[in-house]
């Protein structure tokens, strides 16, 4: 199995450090990733989250809630988007079968409409949360304008499955390869899922939103920006839970036996040590080696 980390669409918020650990003061645009996975398999290929589609790039009025836009600021760059990427490493996204979703918020599920040849799947508690549109915070996040061919929608129990690495009720999905499991960690949202791969002996767990700075997974001293902290709190579904599910990924992050790479959606130290690249970039194709060109005679340059 292939994998490509994608960067579809970079939220730029207002906050500077205080919201990326990074950039300059308050005053500054701070610069989230929207890490999403393409895996390649023998049957196609599965994308994990989508990011903002091209539609939430052409008509982002329409398509996204204006509290949202003007509060993430996203860089809504086409050629960012998943479909965008994947033409761009010479794929066909028509051979999308599959996408797993960590959860249903805007910013990553706005690609699903560019894939409506795909199976979605994702834990029921996250599509019944979404659909039931209980509050204005659910009305801004969930956007049902983004979902338009929910009948290839496969949503699991939160309640069964197997353990892994002291994570419970994780299961394989149907017609996924038994390398994709789906890790429920809900908090963030209630049907809020990270989904792990295995590719050669190892792991990579894509947590989504269950933490959103790196600093969080310090053994010792977790930190987090605190304008990120902040907005944390403010779109968590279920608090204990988010923080229980915090604590077991930071301490499988920081078990040096167990081989699994972890790593959230948003934020930027992970995503450019994954990829390779600045999180500006688009995915591209890998460049073939350059073959050796014929001998030099002896005696000349």
């Amino acid at each position: 199995m292939r994998i490509h980390h994608l960067n579809c669409i970079t939220a730029c918020p207002l906050g500077g450090h205080l919201m990326d650990g990074q950039r300059g003061g308050a005053l500054t645009r701070a610069q989230l990733c929207c890490h999403c996975l393409l895996l390649e398999t023998s049957d196609g290929l599965v994308l994990v989250d989508t990011g903002y589609g091209l539609r939430d790039v052409h008509d982002p009025h329409n398509r996204l809630s204006p509290f949202f836009l003007r509060l993430m600021a996203p860089a809504l760059r086409e050629e960012m988007t998943a479909l965008r990427q994947i033409e761009r490493l010479g794929l066909d996204p028509l051979d999308v079968r599959h996408i797993v979703l960590t959860h249903l918020d805007f910013d990553h599920a706005g690609g699903l409409d560019d894939f409506p040849q795909a199976r979605v799947h994702m834990l029921r508690a996250e599509r019944d949360d979404a659909v039931a549109q209980a509050s204005w915070l659910d009305r801004q996040r969930y956007r049902p304008q983004q979902w338009g061919y929910q009948r290839r929608w496969q949503v699991y129990e939160g309640n069964e499955g197997e353990p892994w690495f002291g994570f419970r009720c994780v299961r394989a999905l149907s017609g996924l390869p038994p390398e994709v499991l789906l890790v429920p960690l809900p908090g963030h949202t209630l049907g809020h899922a990270g989904v792990a791969v295995q590719t050669g002996g190892r792991w990579l767990l894509l947590t989504g939103d269950a933490y959103f700075h790196h600093g969080e997974m310090h053994r010792d001293r977790p930190w987090c920006p605190p304008g990120l902290r902040l907005y944390q709190t403010v779109m968590e579904k279920d608090r204990r839970a988010r923080l229980e599910n915090q604590q077991r990924l930071r301490e499988l992050r920081n078990r040096s036996e167990a081989a699994v790479t972890v790593f959230c959606a948003h934020d930027r130290q992970e995503f450019e040590l994954l990829a390779g690249r600045a999180i500006e970039a688009p995915a591209m194709p890998a460049t073939p080696a350059t073959p050796p060109g014929p001998p030099t005679p002896a005696g000349r340059p």
